[in-house]
């Protein structure tokens, strides 16, 4: 449901419209409002609830009292109940200690929901409480215990969920395992391996060791693609699938992963069971069972996953990925006699294996489009111009997307023969080899092929005109020019408008300039539209007072092409139209000019764009965003910071987006800033992990102050940058005297790296005092 800024559903009936804005006069009103707006708890409306809660969560300390007095003495709608633990959840009051105290109630229920706000809450404090609570004789309160203490985490919390493992009541065990395998942390590998082995808690435990996305889980979870139950099989292709996902994201590189994969398997059984397991397994199973076999790699891996091309076609052509050249003979004889659906499984896989060529130039053959496609695009990752010559033969495809195809490979691998085959495909009396040959003449711009450009663009056929002139601008002869300039002046608006686009093209001297300034006047709106827009790349000062007085022309791309061009131009005139442009009555005007602002990088831009960034519209949020993030200026950061927090999650992203390439350190302090907020939380590791100047030794000062939650993010932000001076910052965050927290974080990453440089950092740890430091001293035995 879409709302307006102060939270008011725009879909509302009036009454709820009333009542909203009632709820916002009584907010407004402070802590003598508190009875009132808890007597809207029970209103029907979701809307209005949340805005209720929203209110009681502001006004803090003085609603605190009363929402817990709810909770004991008014149970009896649980609609207001649910509302009430969010307003505590929510407040901005330290509501620990009256909550607390509901933990030790007698009602059990009571009890319950204090659990959970404390565990929404994050609250450390209320750990040792929790950890009572975990014995409690009512299972329920047990449970919300148990989730709490999963939701607040450290190692306090999980040394408490972990002797819920060692009882033996089996309500009490199912939540402790979905829980610890949410933490993540490496001390719950061991009692959860030990359950594998229990029937009753074996796909569970294999579940949450997956969830942990340590590699010490895996030697235990290999072992179950040997067992004969074939659900336990795949319950641990699924576990070891979830942890290398969760591995991959946390470190950008999964190969420590696979590589104890491979340690830790004892031969060909694992083989033949993941195979067997295939059958009748859903489609979920179905891919992590061939990936384990991808990840495996080894002839008979593949062997097995080209069996499986049968069963599960998708699943096994996506895990062959994963394997070398091991499989090449096979691969080749599968490519030569499969049919369509078997190619465009395959055709994918081929990169760099000179050994397929003659193979992928059969499949142009195919009856199948989407093949040939496919056999292009594999044939370009051969990168054997050789190959040329075969794909000359197929440019007039009765498919436009092949035809599309062919060209691109053609351009992509060169050869000494284009020049003549192409000048040849030119001559053909098929339309579709002379389009073609055309394109590839233009993009070289071979030398030879002026002569043939020039006979095209008088040719009859309009289509050959235009794909020509598109080309003469990539021609180093005079004799281009001349004729540019003479097809800008044709009787047909669209030659007149390719001409114009192709203009801007070539520098800007002056018959190309009298020509485009001319075209600013043609009758057709499209020649206007290109004559403007090469104006702008050309960069014509001089033509700024005419393309202003198109601002008022009667095509809208023509407005748009003029704000455009005068963007580019610093003219004085410029940039006074796009700031006029900025309030115009036209939506699509005002926000190209506000582009237009920002690629201009004039100094007066800025306080426009910072209002404009305020806007109510989050289109208008969304261009002024952009426009600022050309700016050069330390102004913009607070704007971007702000928006990162946006209601709007599109305005939210593009901000950080915009963050993430902002070189400097002032960009690096606003993302450590925003690091914690759960709902941005991934999208700000992503832009940390973008190496822009001072961010790594950025990362590392903050690494050493890090706490336990945030130390494992900003490892992983520094080991997703694959750089060296990253991994030199992670090396160095184990030297570190102080911040156990990072240099615990730094030896996972390191782990998880796997370099020579890690492998050395890491064999001097074997003897460091910190146990969790330790364990990574050898990764690669675990």
């Amino acid at each position: 449901m879409r709302t307006t800024q102060k939270g008011s559903p725009l879909s509302l009936s009036p009454r709820d419209q009333e009542l909203m804005t009632e709820i916002h006069r009584l907010a407004d009103r402070g802590e003598q409002s508190v009875e009132a707006l808890i007597g809207h708890l029970t209103e029907p409306s979701w809307a209005v609830r949340r805005a209720v809660v929203a209110a009681l969560a502001r006004l803090g300390r003085p609603a605190v009292g009363a929402l817990c007095e709810l909770l004991v003495s008014h149970r009896d709608d649980e609609a207001r109940l649910a509302a009430t633990v969010d307003a505590l959840v929510a407040s901005r009051a330290r509501v620990e200690e009256p909550v607390l105290s509901l933990a030790r109630h007698d009602n059990p229920a009571i009890v319950c929901d204090a659990a959970q706000i404390l565990g929404r809450r994050k609250s450390k404090e209320a750990i040792p409480v929790l950890r009572e609570l975990i014995e409690h004789p009512d299972d329920n309160v047990a449970v919300a215990a148990i989730e709490s203490l999963g939701r607040i985490g450290g190692a306090d919390a999980v040394e408490s969920l972990l002797t819920v493992l060692s009882g033996d009541n089996f309500f009490r065990t199912f939540p402790a395992l979905e829980v610890l395998g949410r933490t993540g942390d490496a001390r719950a590998i061991e009692p959860l391996a030990a359950l594998l082995d229990n029937p009753l808690y074996a796909q569970d435990a294999a579940r949450a060791l997956g969830r942990l996305g340590d590699t010490g889980a895996v030697p235990a979870l290999a072992k179950l693609l040997a067992r004969r139950t074939d659900a336990l099989v795949r319950a641990g292709a699924l576990a070891l699938h979830e942890l290398r996902s969760h591995y991959l994201a946390r470190y950008g590189t999964a190969n420590a992963v696979e590589h104890a994969l491979r340690s830790s398997i004892s031969g060909q059984a694992e083989i033949r069971r993941i195979t067997q397991a295939v059958v009748d397994a859903s489609p979920a199973e179905q891919e992590a069972l061939c990936q384990v076999l991808g990840w495996l790699k080894g002839e008979a891996a593949g062997t097995a996953l080209l069996a499986l091309l049968d069963s599960t076609p998708a699943a096994a052509a996506e895990a062959l990925t994963h394997l070398g050249h091991e499989i090449d003979s096979e691969l080749v004889e599968v490519l030569r006699s499969g049919d369509s659906a078997r190619r465009l499984l395959l055709l994918p896989l081929i990169v760099g294996r000179k050994s397929a060529l003659d193979e992928c130039i059969l499949c142009l053959e195919d009856p199948n489009p989407a093949v040939r496609v496919a056999a292009c695009d594999a044939i370009i990752r051969i990168m054997d111009p050789t190959a040329v010559p075969a794909l000359f033969k197929h440019l007039g495809d009765p498919d436009p997307r092949v035809s599309q195809a062919v060209t691109g490979a053609i351009q992509s691998l060169g050869s000494a023969q284009s020049e003549r085959l192409a000048i040849e495909a030119a001559g053909s009396p098929d339309p579709r080899v002379r389009y073609a040959a055309i394109r590839i003449i233009s993009y070289f711009g071979f030398p030879s092929g002026l002569q043939v450009l020039q006979e095209s663009v008088r040719s009859s056929d309009e289509r050959l005109r235009e794909i020509a002139i598109q080309g003469l601008p990539y021609m180093d002869d005079s004799q281009a020019l001349e004729t540019l300039l003479e097809v800008a002046r044709y009787t047909s608006y669209r030659t007149r408008a390719a001409a114009m686009r192709a203009l801007g093209q070539t520098q800007p001297e002056r018959r190309v300039i009298q020509a485009l300034r001319a075209g600013l006047h043609d009758p057709d709106a499209w020649v206007r539209y290109y004559a403007c827009q090469s104006l702008g790349k050309l960069g014509d000062e001089f033509s700024a007072p005419e393309l202003v007085r198109l601002m008022d022309d009667p095509a809208g791309q023509v407005r748009a092409a003029v704000v455009d061009a005068l963007s580019r131009l610093r003219a004085p005139e410029a940039f006074e139209a796009l700031t006029r442009a900025t309030t115009s009555s036209d939506p699509d005007l005002q926000r190209a000019a506000l582009m237009g602002l920002g690629i201009s990088r004039h100094p007066g831009a800025l306080p426009l764009l910072a209002r404009s960034a305020a806007s109510r519209d989050p289109a208008t949020r969304l261009i002024a965003l952009s426009a600022l993030a050309e700016l050069d200026s330390p102004q913009v950061l607070p704007v971007l910071a702000k928006a990162a927090a946006d209601p709007d999650e599109s305005v939210r992203n593009a901000a950080i987006g915009h963050l993430e390439s902002w070189r400097g350190p002032g960009a690096t302090q606003v993302l450590l800033g925003l690091l914690p907020h759960v709902a941005t939380q991934e999208r700000v590791l992503a832009a940390l992990s973008t190496p822009e100047d001072g961010r790594v030794p950025s990362l590392l000062g903050a690494l050493e102050l890090a706490d336990e939650a945030t130390a494992p993010l900003l490892a992983s932000a520094l080991a997703r940058m694959h750089r060296p001076d990253a991994i030199a910052a992670l090396v160095t965050a184990l030297g570190l005297t102080s911040g156990a927290p990072g240099r615990r974080a730094a030896a996972a990453a390191l782990a998880a790296i796997d370099t020579p440089e890690a492998r050395r950092a890491l064999a001097r740890l074997a003897d460091d005092p910190d146990l969790e430091v330790r364990r990574f001293a050898s990764p690669l035995e675990h």
